[in-house]
């Protein structure tokens, strides 16, 4: 079967054409079935295709003049769409020469761009960013929205749900994933009237929908393992997830300043060193790198920015899998099954 290309933006991520081919070229190795498009300065992504002999073979490249800066603004680079690595390579998507796009470069430009060309799928309100985070359990966490809408009302959270779930039973394997709302308390009573009326239809639905509904989950618990998808607005999301971030960074540096604080904690760190690189492997980033843009009619996946070769290779292989499982026909499966009547915000919600 003849599978979709990914058209890469060579020129997004901190350092750029190098870091972003060299991830390409380790995720061509994992799916060898995928093909393509290099986005960016024809001269830059020849010269480094010159050491990936493998992924020039199954490549075509697409120059682009232009390069959306970090720090631009997102209504300055939709001006320059039509000439930045970053625009044409969502336009390769919207015109079919690509099946997905994958970016590492300025997240507002990308999401903007994205939800411009590609437009939202029928039955969705707003596109979600969503990510995987790291747990205690067997799999990882699909957790959204994480920044691209501020505020939700009931349907969107619903919605949210609904595409979450269907992202995790490709990453994860559960034909019916454990969902939970993000709220204050684990209490039906705590939190919002957009999130007990978003509760209530979840609850109700959750047979139709092949989901597991528990109810609400409080932060302390994200990292638990006994749950696949938590669902919140952006606002609350983007704040969990860099508390998440910011964590796993403090006690990589504290165990980095305890070892090496006595010629005793040297020794002890020697002792230990098969379980701190377990540790250090299961909080890198760069192992549960790729978030996803969820909702609309493609798929786009933005990189981290510092993302190594290795988080490129990452994103690139999560897009690889999305394509391969038909995310975008799988969630509106599920948007049928839901219905329309399911997804009447109630009075309370709409205050």
């Amino acid at each position: 079967m003849s599978l979709p290309r990914i058209a890469v933006d060579a020129m997004g991520g901190d350092e750029g054409v190098r870091v972003m081919i060299e991830g390409a070229a380790l995720a061509r190795r994992r799916h060898d079935r995928f093909k393509f498009l290099l986005v960016g300065d024809e001269e830059r992504i020849k010269s480094a295709l010159d050491s990936h002999p493998n992924l020039r073979a199954a490549s075509e490249i697409l120059h682009a003049p232009d390069v959306v800066s970090g720090d631009e603004r997102p209504t300055q680079a939709l001006r320059r769409a039509k000439t930045t690595s970053m625009g044409m390579a969502i336009n390769a998507v919207k015109a079919g020469d690509a099946g997905a796009a994958v970016s590492g470069g300025n997240t507002g430009a990308l999401m903007a761009m994205a939800k411009l060309a590609l437009r939202t799928m029928p039955g969705i309100d707003r596109p979600a960013l969503s990510a995987l985070l790291p747990t205690l359990g067997d799999t990882d966490l699909v957790m959204l929205d994480l920044g691209a809408n501020t505020e939700c009302d009931t349907r969107n959270l619903v919605q949210f749900a609904v595409m979450g779930a269907a992202y995790a039973r490709i990453v994860t394997g559960h034909d019916a994933p454990r969902v939970r709302l993000l709220n204050i308390g684990s209490e039906e009573t705590k939190g919002t009237g957009q999130l007990q009326d978003a509760a209530s239809i979840l609850k109700a639905a959750a047979q139709d929908l092949s989901i597991q509904f528990d109810g609400f989950i409080e932060a302390d618990k994200l990292g638990r393992g006994d749950v696949d998808v938590v669902v919140t607005d952006g606002f609350s999301g983007n704040i969990a997830l860099k508390a998440v971030e910011g964590t796993a960074r403090f006690v990589a540096d504290l165990l980095r300043r305890a070892f090496a604080s006595s010629l005793r904690s040297k020794f002890g760190f020697l002792v230990s060193r098969p379980a701190t690189e377990l540790l250090k492997h299961h909080l890198d980033p760069n192992n549960h790198n790729g978030a996803v843009f969820l909702g609309l009619n493609g798929v786009v996946v933005k990189s981290h920015g510092s993302a190594s070769a290795l988080g490129v290779a990452n994103a690139v292989a999560v897009t690889a899998r999305l394509l391969e499982e038909s995310l975008t026909e799988r969630i509106a499966a599920d948007l049928a099954r839901l219905g329309a009547e399911n997804l009447r915000t109630s009075p309370k919600a709409a205050e």
